[in-house]
């Protein structure tokens, strides 16, 4: 009887013992799978929905619903102006396209910067900021740059033409009038992705209303010349001018007549002049 109640007893503790061993690998192997899980949740990135094109979209493009698709963008990489409705991209009750007005590549995402308002064409006036008008300014091949310019650079505009000089007398001076000007379109192309060099007649920049009162007398009064701006240049220009006795480096000087004193002499009919020295004062 003590025989066959050590036995039980013996494989009661070994039951126990093997039951104890499987529970500590299940509990280890549950802490890793957890563990596993909360790194996984943790390396989880957090992403919004962000409307991008389907194809290659060049400038002056219609897109519709058909020609962008919505993904899954990271939030803390979202850039400004995306949009994450298509209600907001396409509004029911307005016309059921926009325009490209600069070219996107495929899957990239929709930029207000680069789209018109619904119904809107790639023209100058979807370009416009709110406050802001079109001029154009009359140029050639020296004065624009040697078709360099492209829509979107920015330019500094000088004005050369007939005006009083710093020292108050009249004549021709070159100056600086405007700063930083951005251009909007080349001749009739507002296109900012053409590349080829063209030599165009006019450019039309983006001024405020004074800005363009101003620009118009100044084209009316003498020539206007462009000198593009550095992408990277965010320094601001002073005051320049620059007159034509300047430029050449002419000093203008006061020429004095030398004083001659003499003294007349009658002999007879002859009159005979000496030189004496002149009197000091």
């Amino acid at each position: 009887m003590r025989t066959v109640f050590g036995l039980v007893l013996v494989l009661g503790v070994a039951l126990a013992g093997f039951a104890v061993y499987l529970a500590r690998d299940y509990i280890g192997v549950y802490q890793a799978q957890l563990e596993a899980e909360r790194a996984a949740a943790a390396a989880i990135v957090p992403t919004v929905q962000v409307f991008v094109s389907t194809k290659e979209l060049a400038y002056g493009t219609r897109i519709t619903k058909e020609d962008v698709r919505a993904v899954k963008w990271p939030q803390d990489a979202l850039p400004e102006g995306t949009y994450q409705d298509i209600e907001v991209l396409f509004p029911t009750g307005s016309p059921n396209y926009r325009t490209v007005t600069r070219a996107m590549e495929k899957h990239e995402a929709i930029l207000k910067v680069k789209v018109t308002e619904p119904g809107q064409d790639a023209g100058v006036s979807s370009r416009l900021s709110a406050g802001m008008r079109a001029f154009a300014i009359r140029v050639d091949v020296s004065s624009g740059v040697s078709g360099f310019l492209r829509p979107g650079d920015r330019v500094d505009v000088y004005w050369t033409g007939r005006s009083a000089t710093s020292t108050g007398e009249s004549g021709d001076i070159t100056k600086l009038i405007e700063t930083s000007v951005q251009l909007i379109a080349i001749d009739q192309t507002s296109d900012s992705n053409r590349a080829s060099p063209t030599i165009a007649r006019t450019v039309t920049v983006e001024v405020t209303p004074r800005q363009v009162a101003a620009l118009a007398q100044a084209q009316t009064t003498g020539k206007l010349s462009l000198s593009l701006v550095g992408v990277q240049d965010e320094t601001i220009s002073g005051a320049v001018e620059i007159g034509q006795s300047e430029l050449l480096g002419v000093i203008e000087t006061q020429i004095v007549e030398k004083q001659s004193c003499t003294i007349r002499t009658r002999r007879g009919a002859d009159i005979i002049e000496v030189p004496v020295a002149c009197p000091t004062e």
